[in-house]
């Protein structure tokens, strides 16, 4: 087991295999004596009644199929996944209350001020780098370990709110859930000395017991055992959400990293947050996984039109361009560089195209008579235009509320 470094050092602990409840232990967070709750080991005992569920789990299967089938489909994968990434890091945060949209995201990254604070986009453009990052680990053989997941969340808190909530390391300290402080908090996760055992436990089951479940049920046990533990100080919900996506990858599911849950438990907030607690106090994982795989058949087949409705109207624009004649390929070259950047300046395109700026003026003036770009500074300096249609569709769920 790889543990974080500065770790604390993991106590021993007896919990009875015979339930699904755990047990809680007292301890003393600010100055109180509270109960932590201390999660039974993966898998659940009684075992999981999976019949009923079969159905269910073979349809959302299905949907990962179709979805990870589109993705091939798309002219360029790499840009595809830019955006998807950016919108999964975004909604993510956007749970933990962060008020940036997908425009000040862009808007952020081509230099520009956004709406709301700096710190909120910082968060956001650092969970695109925790995405990448763990994504480069799988292509490089590395498994899901308490190595990796450490890793990610290093780069997850690096500057910004995070910087003094020991990034990449696992809490030594108690944290609480709910509530203004630890005796009225609405969950105390278990006691720090105890994270590494748990987390140690769940990263074995994972390789090893837990190979005998469906994927897609391991993804759903293993969301809420870490959501449970809360290993960290801050961070821990963008990092389960995102483990879920990582072992889709790592286990072969998905050829690309195109399927995210945090938009569906955006929308269904409230009974998300009720099943977890569903879970540690009655154990009762079948109505879990059962949410959890409605979402997956959710946002895959949300996904899958979403994919497909971008082909439609790259094809579409692309036909109304090359309907122009003699200037059709300078604005097409300018029509492919808005696929990577919907927002983005002359000078951006002058270095993605190679165009001179006369002609990249008179590609997007070309580009806003048929509609497809719109100027959205209305500045005569310093000024971005907007591929409206395609932004709407990556938009989609990632405003702020």
């Amino acid at each position: 087991m790889n543990a974080c470094v500065n770790s604390p050092t993991s106590a021993s602990f007896d919990i009875s295999p015979s339930n699904r409840l755990g047990q809680h232990r007292e301890t003393v967070a600010g100055g109180e004596v509270v109960r932590a709750f201390i999660p039974p080991p993966l898998p659940p005992n009684p075992p999981l009644q999976l019949e009923p569920l079969f159905a269910l789990l073979d349809r959302a299967n299905q949907a990962l199929g179709r979805l990870d089938g589109m993705s091939a489909l798309l002219p360029d994968t790499k840009l595809f996944l830019y955006f998807y990434v950016r919108k999964e890091a975004l909604v993510s945060s956007q749970i933990e209350g962060t008020q940036s949209s997908f425009t000040d995201l862009l808007l952020h990254e081509n230099d520009r001020t956004t709406r709301f604070g700096l710190d909120d986009v910082e968060e956001v453009s650092n969970y695109v780098a925790a995405i990448q990052h763990g994504l480069s680990r799988l292509k490089e053989g590395f498994p899901i370990s308490l190595r990796m997941i450490c890793e990610m969340h290093a780069i997850l808190l690096r500057g910004g709110r995070g910087a003094g909530k020991q990034p990449g390391t696992f809490r030594t300290t108690q944290n609480w859930i709910g509530g203004t402080r630890p005796g009225n908090a609405t969950f105390v996760p278990p006691p720090a000395q105890d994270v590494v055992a748990l987390m140690g436990q769940a990263e074995v089951w994972l390789h090893g017991q837990g190979q005998n479940l469906p994927l897609l049920v391991r993804a759903a046990l293993l969301h809420v055992q870490f959501e449970t533990i809360h290993p960290f100080l801050d961070g821990n919900g963008r990092l389960g959400r995102l483990l879920v996506t990582l072992l889709l990858c790592s286990e072969k599911a998905l050829s690309q990293p195109v399927l995210y849950l945090s938009l569906y438990l955006k929308t269904h907030r409230e009974r998300y947050y009720e099943l977890l607690t569903k879970v540690r106090k009655e154990g009762a994982w079948e109505e879990w996984l059962t949410f959890f795989l409605e979402g997956v058949l959710e946002i895959a087949i949300q996904s899958t039109e979403a994919a497909g409705r971008i082909l439609a109207v790259f094809a579409h624009d692309r036909a109304q361009i090359e309907a122009l004649g003699r200037p059709a390929s300078s604005v097409l070259r300018v029509h492919v560089a808005l696929q990577a950047n919907p927002i983005v300046s002359t000078v951006r395109l002058k270095q993605a195209t190679g165009l001179t700026i006369p002609s990249i003026a008179r590609a997007l003036e070309a580009l806003e008579r048929l509609g497809i770009v719109r100027e959205i500074t209305g500045r005569l300096r310093d000024r971005l235009w907007q591929y409206s249609a395609y932004l709407d569709i990556l938009s989609e769920g990632a405003d702020p509320n």
